[in-house]
């Protein structure tokens, strides 16, 4: 009996230290870019960009396989910050992008909530707040207005209304240089 402990032990040791050493040799090294470029990015998972996240999003913006202005939840925001850090100029947001950069956040009627929680396991950032047959409401703070919440919903009793405008949320806009004019007229 102790000698088949001792060997098993011994068998587990030698694969340990086989597995650390390969672990150690055979190490990937991931793209910095591709990291920088990702901790830009919302991290919601909504897809709006095109891509089924925001890992592959990084991954095509550093392949210069994609613009860096078609993330909605990350807006003007993001694409000013991808624009800086890959030093290419900023660009106004991408077509269905720039008509769903409107600050929107989702609001849940909540005479109509049934408590499914549907709602809550599709919000990518977790911003439904929530119990079973239990009414929920939307975190505004973290709510991305992605939208991702809305299909689901058994009642349609979500809904994405405009973020009010306040001096937390307005911003300057662009000014416009003479060449933009001429460019424009």
């Amino acid at each position: 009996m102790l000698n088949a402990i001792l060997s098993i032990s011994l068998l587990a040791l030698a694969f340990g230290l086989l597995l650390g050493y390969s672990a150690i040799r055979f190490r990937v090294e991931g793209d910095p870019l591709v990291e920088r470029i990702d901790a830009i990015l919302p991290q919601t998972q909504c897809g709006q960009c095109g891509f089924p996240g925001c890992r592959p999003y990084a991954e095509a913006i550093a392949a210069d396989s994609a613009e860096i202005n078609r993330c909605p939840p990350g807006g003007e925001t993001a694409m000013l910050a991808l624009a800086d850090l890959l030093g290419r100029d900023p660009v106004p947001l991408d077509g269905e992008a720039a008509e769903e950069a409107e600050p929107v956040l989702a609001v849940i009627a909540e005479q109509e909530c049934i408590g499914c929680t549907l709602c809550i396991q599709a919000c990518p950032v977790d911003a439904i707040l929530g119990a079973a047959k239990q009414m929920h409401t939307v975190i505004a703070s973290e709510c991305t207005g992605c939208g991702l919440c809305l299909p689901p919903c058994p009642v349609e009793c979500i809904r994405l209304e405009p973020l009010k405008v306040d001096t937390g949320s307005w911003r300057w806009p662009f000014p416009t240089t003479p060449h933009d004019q001429m460019k424009a007229g």
